[in-house]
């Protein structure tokens, strides 16, 4: 179990890492397309392998 914190804990210092970015180099217009590919990808995980496929296909 202590592994999968420290897994997740290394993955939110990227997500930390990738806004101080964004926010040093004033590309503050691309948090919006992240945030949809972000999205995009969440949904394609949970509509493969979960119960939930039948009804993530009825949005599309």
């Amino acid at each position: 179990m202590k592994k999968f914190f420290r897994s997740m804990s290394s993955n939110f210092r990227v997500v930390g890492e990738l806004l101080h970015f964004l926010g040093a180099n004033k590309r503050w217009w691309l948090i919006p397309m992240v945030a949809a590919l972000l999205v995009i990808g969440l949904i394609v995980i949970f509509g493969s392998a979960s119960g939930l496929a039948p009804f993530i296909y009825t949005l599309f």
